[in-house]
């Protein structure tokens, strides 16, 4: 397979001098993300009009050019499952990626499996199969062989044949609107997780005390400092079980904090001064800045009409060509029908009546709800039989 080699500063400048006269960009990004603070850029491929490229960030250097290129308005960008990659440009430009057309979560909006695999979306659509030899390849090893270098380039060299099949579809039925409105949120999502504290998803804290959870964010903070500084996953600096025990503990004490079962470990001996430290921390935050417990789920208004409403989403989906999962999931359900037959003061917009999901799901809920619409076997030989009728008044 012929394509450019990027291995210097100048050759990546020059590729993006190329890009840059290009309406649709297709990328992808090989990388290693189970040793390290965030996930390691190991490789891009990039493929756009007779451009076919791979990246190398280590000789190459700052990539940062590069996703620059990708977070400027005035271009379709072309990924696959995009949820690294649109770390990734977030990381090196501060930016989303502009012009994001993600293959699989637009599959979802034409009743294609979502979440889908590149190779099913290639075989379903363009009707070849994708080669599967490398799939436990160490990207972080050079040189890389020809071979593996073309398994990497198999990602990119498809995206814009899926993208005018997909594309088709999408205009067809309309909903470029959705796919939009989805794809914002999908990084808006993801930048959240990049900027804010998620001390919150440290298992098992939920049922902590506020003075206890000032402990475990305290603690959490501590962690990612020095999960960055030594570049390990968080949790393998410290488990989150250790970081609730000693918040249900509250101790500063250094023989306490050392007798904890799993704090004998040599990578933190050095370190349960700085512990003891983020135990202070909080234990000096004043009463009324402490964090409140999260607001638990709410009961479940009715078991039945929540179980039935669930699986009418599937009958949805059927009705408008959707993916079912990319609609919504039973908590989803059981979010609208708290919101709209338990309501409680502070209540946010359930995501099955915002945007698209409240044209197609959040309008037939309340008319089901309201007795306005029914649901009936239309066809007992389809795998989703059923559909809505309209009740007459």
């Amino acid at each position: 397979m012929q394509y450019q080699a990027i291995k210097t500063p100048e050759q990546l400048n020059r590729l993006c001098d190329q890009l840059a006269q290009c309406d649709v960009i297709g990328f992808d990004t090989e990388f290693v993300s189970e040793d390290s603070y965030r996930p390691e850029l190991c490789l891009i491929q990039v493929a756009a009009d007779d451009v076919l490229a791979v990246i190398d960030p280590y000789m190459a250097g700052d990539t940062t050019p590069f996703w620059n290129l990708l977070a400027e308005e005035g271009r379709t960008v072309l990924a696959h499952a995009a949820r690294e990659e649109s770390r990734f440009c977030f990381r090196f430009s501060g930016r989303p990626i502009a012009g994001l057309f993600d293959t699989q979560l637009s599959a979802g909006f034409v009743g294609i499996e979502y979440p889908a695999s590149l190779g099913t979306l290639v075989q379903r659509l363009l009707n070849k199969k994708l080669p599967k030899g490398e799939t436990r390849t160490d990207w972080r090893e050079r040189p890389l062989s020809d071979a593996q270098l073309d398994y990497a380039l198999q990602d990119v060299t498809d995206l814009r044949a899926l993208y005018d099949k997909i594309r088709r579809k999408i205009d067809t039925l309309g909903r470029q609107a959705w796919v939009d409105e989805e794809t914002q949120v999908f990084q808006e999502k993801i930048i959240r997780a990049e900027t804010q504290e998620n001390w919150r998803r440290v298992s098992g804290s939920s049922g902590l005390r506020p003075r206890q959870l000032e402990m475990v964010r305290q603690l959490w903070l501590w962690r990612e400092s020095v999960a960055q500084q030594w570049d390990r996953i968080p949790k393998r600096v410290l488990r989150d079980d250790l970081i609730v025990e000693l918040a249900r503990r509250g101790s500063t004490d250094l023989r306490r904090i050392r007798s904890i079962r799993g704090m004998e470990r040599r990578n933190l001996q050095s370190q349960y001064e700085n512990i003891a430290a983020a135990i202070q921390k909080a234990i000096d935050v004043p009463d009324e800045q402490l964090p409140q417990k999260a607001k638990g789920s709410r009961r479940v208004v009715s078991p039945m009409l929540s179980q039935f409403l669930s699986t009418s989403i599937a009958c949805i989906s059927r009705q408008h060509r959707l993916s079912p999962s990319i609609v919504g999931n039973a908590e989803d359900v059981r979010e609208l029908l708290g919101y709209e037959l338990d309501p409680k003061p502070g209540d946010p917009t359930p995501s099955l009546l915002k945007g698209w999901r409240g044209e197609i799901v959040g309008k037939s809920f309340r008319q089901l709800l309201a007795g306005e619409l029914a649901i009936r076997v239309a066809d007992v030989k389809e795998a989703q039989p059923l559909e809505f009728i309209s009740v007459d008044p």
